[in-house]
């Protein structure tokens, strides 16, 4: 898959958080937000994901362990819009 633009990058990231469930109370780490994209756009994934927290789709959680991330209940039906619109897949 190609990742042009940055909606596609943001659609990627919160369909891959929607589709494993992690929503509310079930949380991930930060760092697994990188998976599945190529080596070379970490950096950018990383940055993008900063963005998803400050318009608060996004949800984080500090732990001893590392900070922890998950999709924003209330916002869960703006993130499946974004998701279809982007990416074209709906649930």
């Amino acid at each position: 898959m190609k990742f042009d633009t940055d909606g596609e990058i943001k659609a990627t990231i919160l369909y891959h958080l929607r589709r494993k469930k992690v929503v509310g109370g079930a949380h991930t780490h930060f760092d697994t937000l990188t998976k599945g994209f190529p080596s070379h756009l970490g950096r950018d994934v990383k940055k993008i994901a900063q963005s998803l927290i400050k318009e608060n789709l996004i949800i984080t959680k500090p732990t001893s362990y590392g900070l922890q991330v998950s999709l924003n209940k209330d916002k869960i039906k703006e993130v499946e819009e974004f998701i279809f619109r982007i990416l074209g897949i709906s649930f």
